[in-house]
């Protein structure tokens, strides 16, 4: 195998990976991410089985069922979303509901795996494959529930979270291009569209061969650039979105230094202000004339101090509903913390009181 530029492997979901003649490349990363030979059955409907030439979307799927009867679902996501988590959730669930005959015991519930393909930070970690699995704990004795004889019979089941959903997270840009494994081989593969000579992972010869841009028809080739564009495109967006919040912090920033500036004359203000009720008092003790004098500007000065503590109070209601704005907008919490000279837990506990 030579080293050379192949197509993305989210764009040959959508167009290439369907036909039966190149079950062999999903397969072969199946088979290697499973850890077992893994057959394609059929390919099953899925969101982006529907091909729309306006899609606007910025993720693909496929769903297929195995010669075992279980359904794969293999994702790639191109950008962030906060509720991507909840999204596979979703998938996972629903693939299960609409693969159930209606009247059909829940013994027939079949099994999913979902594998997303994440070519952005998802959640918080170091690695890049994550595989999560559905397991019961006892909080006493700390033993795991494990299947009845019988149950393992009938259902021909080794342990109960074989028949729970589980998922696999590849964070693709998080891979350091160091290949250990085979596993590894179809990473790097996955991340920078090539396929090394000295590659042998099941399936990744298949993928060389035709997943090559130069095999694709004159109308591929056009819809392959047109995704590629559509791609840059939701780069770009994101990338003036994070300037726009940046411009945002910024004038926060600015608005909260002259804030915390006023506080400090009005502190200041208030200082003297109590200089001169101390000085007032002294005269007081001179003079019965000058004591009622000083009475008087005590009084004019208190007012003037309360003004100040006020001023000082509306001043940190104004940066409290300013740190709601901003939760409100998505900013995260840590930018919001970073940039008011506050903690996250302040942050947390002010959008808490205010939503309350």
């Amino acid at each position: 195998m030579k080293n050379k530029k192949l197509i993305r492997f989210d764009w040959a979901i959508k167009k290439l990976l369907r036909d039966k003649a190149n079950f062999d490349i999903l397969e072969g990363l199946l088979s290697v991410l499973l850890n077992e030979d893994i057959l394609i059955q059929q390919i099953l409907d899925s969101e982006s089985n529907k091909d729309d030439a306006d899609d606007k979307h910025n993720r693909v799927d496929i769903l297929v069922e195995n010669s075992k009867g279980e359904l794969v679902i293999v994702e790639v996501q191109n950008s962030k979303e906060y509720d991507y988590f909840h999204r596979i959730l979703y998938g996972t669930s629903k693939a299960i509901a609409e693969h159930i005959g209606e009247g059909k015991p829940y013994a027939e519930v079949k099994k999913v795996i979902s594998i997303t393909i994440a070519y952005f930070d998802l959640g918080q970690g170091e690695d890049y494959v994550y595989h999560g699995t559905n397991t019961f704990k006892g909080i006493h004795k700390g033993d795991i529930l494990t299947l009845a004889s019988r149950q393992k019979e009938l259902y021909e089941k080794e342990a109960a979270y074989e028949i729970f959903p589980e998922y696999w997270l590849l964070k693709v840009d998080k891979f350091d291009d160091q290949v250990r494994d085979k596993l590894d081989e179809w990473i790097y593969f996955l991340k920078n569209g090539e396929v090394q000579e000295s590659f042998s992972a099941k399936g990744l010869e298949a993928a060389s061969q035709k997943l090559d841009s130069m095999n694709l028809t004159e109308e591929e080739q056009k819809d392959y650039q047109r995704y590629l564009k559509h791609l840059r495109d939701i780069a770009s967006i994101n990338h003036t979105q994070m300037a726009d919040i940046q411009k945002i912090i910024e004038e926060s920033e600015k608005k909260v230094q002259e804030s915390e500036k006023k506080v400090q004359e009005s502190e200041k203000k208030v200082q003297e202000s109590e200089k001169k009720v101390q000085e007032s008092e002294k005269k007081v003790q001179e003079s019965e004339k000058k004591v009622q004098e000083s009475e008087k500007k005590a009084e004019e000065s208190e007012k003037k101090a309360e003004k100040m503590q006020l001023h000082i109070k509306e001043q940190e209601e104004q940066k409290k509903q300013a740190i709601l704005g901003f939760y409100q907008n998505g900013i995260p919490i840590s930018i919001i913390a970073s940039s008011m000279n506050l903690s996250e837990e302040e942050v947390e506990a002010i959008v808490k009181n205010l939503l309350r």
